[in-house]
């Protein structure tokens, strides 16, 4: 699939050319000609002679960006100066940062954030833990954790290099749902080790992310975690994938008209993402699924199945299905990709049922070319941001901890996270759901308050009636204190 330029590869070209002349036009025309985009062209300082001109570019990759560099070099009277990559600059020193809630002006602010005034606070905690959640930054805050071995599409490259996608990841929470989360990169890939560690910080968080983790071992974390603590624990490459491709799916059949329970679906992939979207997808009605990997189609008849391909062997392929993922997608309503690129072309949909729907979600590369997906789906979604139906994770996993921490929930469970994916889907309004227009924006002002208000009202009807809270005595004051009418500690 041709790669078209894009801004998550734009650089800002400094140089100096001759105040008179055509040098500006030799500029764009030496960018377009190179298959670059001039997004930006401001001139910086001038003088009798020249000008300081910074451009703008954006490219398709670093080297094609290194390729429209050397043209601008060649043209006449051009000095290239400083070449500046504008995505490492927004890095640099990372994206976030802590700060104060409360400024410390004066001695009387300093005794009351921090000692002596603190150690009566810490003395009310000790006596009863959950007052951690109103007097502490905890019921607000989520741990986004991951050991490295599957980030995003770069694999096993460590918790150092993970950390700028942690880093990313905190600062969505902030930006569309006001939660603050921390990431934390673990340099550890066992198993028995991540569980302990994240037990052991668990106290200071209301919810725990899960990220970037490999399969199978995410599994085992995930089921281990969520049993030994009482936070929830939510690993978004499975779970926010999961909601996401369902509330896509709901509307992508509305357009279609057809009925979840009669379509049938097949994936590629049989990694974390897709045994969560396959669960999901089932829990909302589909009955015929097929699961393809890398060896093909899994069925109950090979040999190399692991616990979770056997979880998937026993619950899907009714018809009992072997052969290729090109085989299984004939006579197919629903194709759904977390796997890996090129795997499909256009005579293999073709072949696929009449109004089938594509979501090929591998990036940055998906598993067939979006434009020659349209020329046989009637709906077709990526995981890219310069296609329509962009399927991507920020639009839930915000509002479901937003959620989850409202109602102080415990846990996740699968009804929480199909009302997730039926508000979601909600957003877009049925007088705008077309073909290309099955998924909001990220951006959509009511998708994280929607999703959020949906997960808040699963969770509370899953725990049932609460008991009201009660005063409690709080040590070194003298009568009762309600601390729960403090503002301070408001959301």
């Amino acid at each position: 699939m041709a790669t078209v330029p894009s801004v998550s590869n734009s650089i800002t070209v400094r140089m100096e050319v001759p105040a008179s002349g055509s040098a500006v036009s030799s500029i764009t025309t030496a960018v377009e000609s190179s298959g670059g985009s001039v997004t930006g062209l401001d001139v910086t300082a001038s003088g009798l002679e020249a000008l300081r001109i910074d451009v703008t570019v954006a490219a398709s990759s670093v080297a094609h960006g290194e390729e429209i560099v050397e043209k601008l070099r060649a043209i006449d009277g051009v000095t290239i100066g400083k070449v500046s990559d504008r995505t490492f600059l927004m890095h640099l020193g990372g994206k976030i940062e802590m700060s104060s809630k409360l400024p410390i002006r004066n001695r009387d602010d300093l005794s009351m954030i921090y000692t002596p005034g603190v150690a009566r606070v810490c003395m009310a905690i000790a006596e009863n833990p959950e007052d951690a959640r109103r007097l502490t930054i905890k019921r607000n805050s989520v741990a986004v954790v991951t050991d490295g071995s599957a980030v995003l599409g770069l694999g096993n490259i460590g918790p150092a290099a993970a950390l700028p996608v942690m880093e990313g990841k905190a600062a969505l929470f902030k930006r569309f749902a006001g939660i603050d989360a921390w990431p934390l990169c673990l340099d550890t890939q066992d198993t028995d080790e991540i569980v302990a560690i994240v037990k052991a910080i668990a106290p200071g968080f209301a919810g725990i992310n899960l990220e970037d983790i490999s399969a199978p071992r995410c599994f085992e974390i995930e089921a281990r975690l969520r049993e030994a603590l009482d936070i929830p624990v939510f690993h978004d490459d499975q779970h926010g994938t999961a909601i996401v491709v369902l509330a896509a799916l709901t509307n992508a059949l509305k357009v279609v008209r057809k009925d979840i329970s009669e379509i049938r679906v097949v994936m590629s992939g049989a990694g974390a993402a897709g045994t969560a979207i396959l669960k999901l997808l089932l829990a909302a009605g589909v009955e015929h699924a097929t699961v393809a990997d890398v060896r093909g189609v899994v069925h109950g008849g090979r040999d190399d199945l692991n616990d979770s391909l056997r979880w998937i062997a026993e619950h899907t392929n009714r018809s009992g299905r072997t052969g290729s993922l090109k085989e299984a997608v004939a006579g197919a309503d629903v194709f759904i990709g977390v796997s890996a690129p090129n795997l499909l072309d256009g005579d293999d949909l073709a072949t696929m049922a009449k109004d089938a729907v594509v979501f090929a979600l591998a990036n940055p590369d998906p598993e067939v070319d979006p434009a020659v997906a349209r020329q046989s789906a009637a709906v077709v979604a990526t995981g890219r941001s310069d296609f329509p139906n962009q399927i991507n994770n920020v639009l839930v996993f915000p509002g479901v901890f937003r959620g989850l921490l409202d109602a102080q929930s415990r846990h996740v469970t699968t009804e929480m996270m199909l009302a997730a994916a039926r508000a979601l889907a909600t957003t877009v309004a049925d007088e705008e759901l077309n073909a290309n227009y099955i998924i909001p924006s990220v951006f959509h002002p009511d998708v994280a308050k929607t999703v959020a208000a949906a997960v808040r009202e699963a969770a509370l009807a899953n725990a049932g009636p609460r008991e009201p809270a009660r005063d409690r005595p709080t040590p070194g004051f003298v009568g009762t204190l309600d601390t729960s009418s403090f503002p301070a500690v408001e959301l």
